[in-house]
């Protein structure tokens, strides 16, 4: 079913849809971003989706939670569902900088401005609405919800918490890209079955009564610790996630169990990557890729401003890196769309009104993992590393750059299109052969990337320079970035440009300490940098460098990791990055004299 030309979005008050004609709605889902109809924002691709099964769905962008809670009641009850979304990040890591201080504005809010969603509000909103509604159906999803939906580390309250399943009181997690299960619940209970009857469906998690695990004792069935047992012992937590990381990375993966008091939570296996003619019918759909008018007179939506010319390609990303929740939600297999999609998306953004002939990105999680997936996919479908380039490149992963290449080059020559910028991070690694060379298809897709797809600037993210904390990242040498700097560098040169590579870094990572940091800011001096893009790691949920973070100890060796845990330890890491800078010189001396390395003193500050 299209959309009625007349309407460019789906309603999301009651005069719209009055207006539509429409007496009852199928579903009404809640967000805690503005409403930006457009396929990089979640809420509005399963509003499409739903939309696209003949169904009637209404979207409620940011609903006040303080007055009289009129936004749940103004639509009604729906006649499926109702479903939940915090938006496009978890509403805590929206909300708060890595040393817990609240942000001043919020990047998915008109006008850039903050406190348009609660804290926790997945949790909040659900709340209400089964307050409110208690026999409606509620299904909760989107990265908070997914990334929460087993016994996780919360960095903002400093607790281990529940499955959110738990405290949203909610029927139904749909975690990762979930537009596959969305439909399969939709059409089953249009059918007329109860939500209470859909337990095996893919990519979803549920609470049960206790009884249900010894109906699960199946060989398709792993049995976590409980949160109880999670609580008494951080090293049962740090086993847990092994098996929730490698389940989640798996083509063939099993049904995860865990106990919370008198109930479980039963999370069913991922769903297999969508084909490709699925994923390009997704991104077909009839989005009017802007914001909903009534935003018009409120301000830009920054995190509109940023993707308003971009193109998602592909989705998923192999890199496994331990601190990144994207293969978490996202998964380790690439889902590519087709060349010709692709090309129509950008025949489309030239009809764009305000457009000036440049893409902002075709890129994706990582920029350049279009199209890669294992020679033989049987190897793949035993596969358990959580990563296909790290320790190393796998064998059987196809890296050719030859599609991607491709694709830049006859996007460029569409009618209206003066140049397209890539904006997503490189994967450098992915560039170099064994013998640590950029040859053939790859050095062509430098060449061509470096001379006429950068706007100035290259985002690179090395993240560290010490091979320890590297390795603790899942992250390849720091060889292969001095390796691609240099190769940069001369390509510039010889076409005569100036353009620069801003490489991404992290303090305070596990297994980063002080003189790791010293030894950073030296190396990155000695290559004529002065470090802009940084952060200090902020633990999220569902990731390998949380669980260590929290619990000391590596989940897959069992081996205990320092980490910069207090306040003052992470702002002496942080401190390192800024050595250029005169205020902080003084403080630099005292740590380094404080450990003994008056060697890199003298390197760092002459």
């Amino acid at each position: 079913m299209k959309s009625d030309k007349k309407f460019t979005h789906l309603p999301t008050t009651a005069k719209e849809v009055k207006e539509r004609g429409w007496d009852y709605i199928d579903v009404i889902l809640f967000s805690g971003d503005a409403y930006i109809d457009h396929p990089s924002f979640g809420i509005a691709v399963i509003g499409r989706v739903l939309e696209n099964l003949d169904l009637k769905v209404a979207i409620i962008p940011q609903p006040n939670w303080q007055d009289d809670l009129r936004d749940f009641k103004k639509l009604g009850k729906p006649r499926l569902f109702f479903g939940v979304s915090a938006g496009n990040m978890d509403s805590m890591v929206n909300h708060y900088t890595a040393n817990k201080r609240l942000r001043s504005n919020d990047a998915y809010t008109a006008g850039g401005q903050s406190g348009f969603r609660p804290d926790y509000a997945t949790i909040v909103y659900s709340n209400i609405l089964k307050n409110i509604y208690p026999d409606v159906p509620l299904i909760i999803g989107g990265v908070e919800a997914s990334l929460r939906r087993l016994t996780h580390y919360d960095y903002w309250s400093n607790t281990l918490k529940q499955s959110i399943l738990a405290e949203s009181k909610a029927d139904l997690l749909v975690y990762g890209m979930g537009e596959k299960a969305i439909t399969e619940i939709a059409l089953n209970l249009k059918a007329g079955k109860k939500i209470n009857e859909l337990i095996n469906i893919n990519q979803t998690a549920y609470i049960a009564d206790l009884k249900e695990i010894t109906n699960n004792k199946s060989e398709n069935t792993i049995k976590l610790h409980s949160h109880e047992e999670c609580l008494k012992s951080k090293k049962k937590f740090a086993e847990n996630f092994k098996h929730i990381e490698e389940e989640s990375n798996k083509k063939l993966a099993k049904i995860l169990v865990q106990q919370i008091g008198n109930q479980v939570v039963i999370v069913n296996p991922p769903n297999d990557i969508l084909p490709e003619k699925e994923l390009n019918k997704i991104f077909n759909l009839p989005y009017s890729r802007l914001p909903h008018p009534k935003y018009q007179k409120k301000g830009a939506i920054p995190a509109f401003d940023m993707i308003k010319f971009s193109i998602n390609i592909h989705r998923g990303c192999f890199g496994g890196c331990s601190f990144c929740t994207i293969s978490a939600h996202q998964g380790k297999f690439i889902q590519s769309r087709s060349e010709k999609s692709i090309l129509e998306e950008v025949k489309q953004i030239t009809k764009m009104p305000d457009f000036k002939g440049y893409i902002s990105d075709l890129g994706g999680p990582s920029a350049n993992m279009y199209k890669m997936e294992g020679f033989d996919l049987s190897i793949c479908e035993k596969c358990k590393r959580p990563s296909c380039i790290f320790p190393n490149i796998c064998n059987n992963l196809n890296t050719s750059h030859k599609e991607l290449n491709n694709i830049y080059n006859k996007a460029e020559k569409i009618e209206g299109i003066k140049k397209i910028f890539i904006g997503s991070g490189i994967r450098y690694d992915l560039l170099f052969d064994k013998n640590d060379e950029i040859k053939g298809n790859k050095l062509e897709y430098t060449k061509n990337l470096i001379q006429n797809h950068v706007s100035g600037r290259l985002k690179v993210a090395p993240e560290h320079t010490s091979d320890a904390v590297l390795k603790m990242m899942r992250k390849p040498s720091f060889k292969f970035f001095k390796k691609f700097n240099s190769i940069f560098e001369k390509i510039n040169k010889s076409a005569n440009l100036n353009q620069q590579l801003i490489p991404y870094f992290i303090s305070s990572h596990p297994a980063s300490q002080i003189t790791d940091m010293a030894e950073l800011a030296y190396e990155t001096k000695e290559l004529d940098f002065k470090l802009e893009q940084v952060q200090d790691f902020t633990p999220t949920p569902m990731t390998l460098s949380t669980v260590i973070y929290y619990s000391g100890y590596h989940p897959f060796t069992m081996e205990k990791v320092y980490t910069a845990r207090n306040k003052d330890e992470k702002l002496n890491q942080r401190l390192f990055f800024f050595w250029y800078k005169k205020e902080f010189r003084k403080k630099i001396e005292n740590k380094l004299s404080n450990i003994g390395r008056m060697d890199l003193l003298k390197k760092l500050i002459k």
